[in-house]
């Protein structure tokens, strides 16, 4: 991982910070990109590179307008001339109850969880498909039909999509690019769930906890690591 370019879409903040945390300590050279949190991304490199020395950027693009991914990536090629992995991490989540889903939130949903991840793959999968060899790994979702996720339709849509994504990138880019995807479960709770809502995911789980972005980031480093696994859907989510 010494020296590889990795790029961490939505990666100032949450689960794809602690993502870009880990794979700087293992020596890779990161790109966060941010939409809206410009402060946080910043900061973050500035911890990165204050160890690192100067590693890392952070780039400003909305990876739902495909404009904005080429010249993002236009961007890191201009400073690192390659791309060696891409973490499909840049995602939203708020409940939306079914009488109250309006289109607006429907486009949302699938624009950002579903075709940004698309774009994103697609440009760089060129890249990679030239140079034969990359790793692309989207995180999705350890969607299972409950109480709760059918408060969000649009939400587990976008996120079932993405599965069915990684599996057909997979084999369109096979043998030389690996696409995976980790399904995290309760990782990092919505910040207004109630303690009630709290306790009913731990108690849902097998192993009666909720998990840790670094749960996530440890699942990254074993795909990027293992040279023989594609197509894959990792659930990282304490059993169900």
């Amino acid at each position: 991982m010494n020296d590889k370019v990795v790029v961490v879409t939505g990666g100032a903040r949450r689960v794809g910070r602690a993502i870009a945390l880990l794979l700087a300590k293992r020596g890779a050279r990161i790109v966060i990109n941010y939409n809206k949190s410009e402060t946080e991304a910043n900061q973050l490199i500035d911890i990165i590179n204050n160890k690192n020395g100067e590693t890392s950027i952070a780039v400003k693009a909305d990876i739902t307008n495909p404009l904005e991914v080429k010249k993002m990536v236009d961007t890191i090629l201009g400073h690192f001339k390659t791309i060696d992995i891409l973490i499909n991490n840049a995602g939203i989540y708020y409940e939306t109850p079914v009488w109250e889903i309006s289109e607006k939130d429907w486009d949302l949903f699938m624009n950002v969880n579903l075709k940004g991840p698309f774009l994103c793959s697609q440009v760089v999968g060129r890249i990679m498909s030239e140079k034969r060899s990359g790793k692309i790994i989207n995180i999705t979702d350890s969607i299972e039909i409950s109480d709760n996720t059918v408060k969000s339709i649009p939400y587990i849509v976008s996120k079932a999509g993405l599965t069915m994504l990684t599996k057909a990138l997979a084999r369109v880019f096979s043998p030389t690019i690996h696409v995976n995807a980790i399904a995290p479960g309760p990782v990092l709770l919505p910040e207004n769930f109630s303690e009630n809502e709290k306790k009913k995911a731990i108690e849902s789980r097998y192993l009666r906890r909720i998990g840790t972005p670094h749960d996530i980031a440890n699942t990254v480093i074993f795909l990027i690591e293992s040279d023989y696994i594609t197509g894959e859907v990792i659930h990282v989510d304490g059993g169900t």
